[in-house]
């Protein structure tokens, strides 16, 4: 007989296993990163501000620390060609269940692009003959900036028109998507942006700085059992759909990444759901908490189907029109509203409904301490949802 878990400890397990409980922060920033997996990096600041959140004794600095000198930390393209943060041991799982299978698609894609849009007749060698100059560029630097990388190749900046005609129409340069699908390939990674921490604008390093002997090696079939492990253990029980949306794999493969990593089988709301099988045993809950989670937080956007943590009436006005989750407030399990940080600094927030007197208190002294982490820097959120607009208004 399948065992049966509720919401309650759904969000009691959420609460543990991702390190919002008071009592299970620590400074250890790779533990905190495998737990959840990986780290969304679409938006730079996420990755500072979640771990920061799960984090004894925040620090801007320690984050960089891992990311750019510790080289404990890495920044490489995964699931659903989101950019990730992932320990090494990590990057590799992720790379071999998940990057590899879009590298051909994204290949295609840009000599598309070249022979339609740049005017190049033999897209495919063109697009070869480039990536081994960029990547002997990098080589020959250690460590290069995007505008060097200009400099020192001026005809790859060979304009495409991304969409002609069209009023929204963009123009790139075919660097600019050549360096994205070296990452993918496990070629190159980022290191420290010019701008400081909330910038995007990376500098390159050849991917050996953290993998000498290079990221692929592992069986793929192998590392997709291994990173659906890795995901019940921090998102489980859930169903198989979810795991599906967030590993941005087919329905087969997320058949059979579950049987391969012998998921065991439970019920939530009188549906079908899995878990690790080392984690079927109940988890009582633990203490009250509060937190302040950036946008696209791993905790946000770990599921798809939100229901037991989110209100639907609510989400129009944490999440914009393409599911993209903005600063959120967490209570005990649940996302009770949004914030904000003002062009003064000042955390703005907005709770959905009464959450009590205790737990406001903690949220005002969450936003008092998130203020002085910030500092003097800004925030700028890549992808507000409707209840940021409004306090930014």
């Amino acid at each position: 007989m399948r065992r049966r878990i509720s919401v309650e400890e759904r969000r009691a397990r959420l609460a543990r296993r991702h390190r919002l409980l008071p009592s299970r922060r620590t400074d250890d920033l790779v533990a905190l990163t495998d737990d959840l997996v990986g780290l969304h990096s679409s938006d730079p600041t996420t990755v500072y501000l979640s771990l920061a959140a799960r984090m004894a004794r925040p620090s801007i600095a320690a984050v960089s620390d891992a990311l750019y000198r510790d080289r404990s930390l890495l920044r490489h393209h995964a699931m659903r060609r989101t950019l990730w943060v992932f320990s090494p041991e990590g990057a590799r799982i992720a790379h071999a269940a998940a990057t590899r299978r879009l590298v051909g698609p994204e290949q295609r894609r840009l000599v598309r692009l070249l022979e339609e849009r740049g005017g190049v007749e033999q897209g495919e060698a063109w697009l070869a003959e480039a990536a081994t100059r960029v990547v002997d560029a990098i080589e020959a630097r250690g460590r290069v900036s995007t505008r060097e990388l200009r400099e020192a190749l001026p005809d790859l900046q060979l304009p495409l028109d991304m969409a002609p005609g069209k009023s929204y129409s963009a123009t790139v340069s075919a660097l600019s998507r050549i360096l994205p699908l070296l990452g993918f390939q496990g070629r190159i990674g980022r290191l420290e942006p010019s701008g400081g921490w909330t910038s995007s604008q990376y500098a390159w390093t050849p991917l050996t700085a953290w993998f000498p002997d290079g990221i692929d090696g592992l069986d793929p079939r192998a590392a997709a059992a291994e990173l659906c492990r890795r995901w019940l253990l921090a998102f489980g029980p859930a169903p198989a759909s979810d795991l599906q949306w967030w590993a941005g794999w087919p329905a087969g493969l997320t058949r059979k990444a579950l049987s391969d990593a012998a998921a065991v089988e439970v019920e939530l709301d009188g549906a079908p759901a899995w878990v690790h099988p080392d984690d079927v045993d109940a988890v009582e809950d633990g203490e009250p908490w509060l937190a302040l989670l950036p946008g696209l937080d791993p905790t946000t956007m770990g599921w798809k189907a939100r229901d037991w943590y989110l209100d639907p009436r609510q989400a129009r006005l944490l999440f914009d029109g393409n599911g993209n989750g903005g600063p959120c407030i967490w209570s005990n399990g649940r996302i009770v509203g949004g914030w904000a940080q003002r062009s003064d600094g000042e955390i703005a927030w907005r709770v959905l409904e009464d959450i009590g007197a205790e737990a406001e208190r903690a949220l005002e002294l969450a936003a008092i301490r998130l203020q002085a982490l910030l500092g003097e820097s800004r925030v700028r959120v890549r992808f507000p949802a409707p209840i940021q607009k409004a306090l930014l208004a």
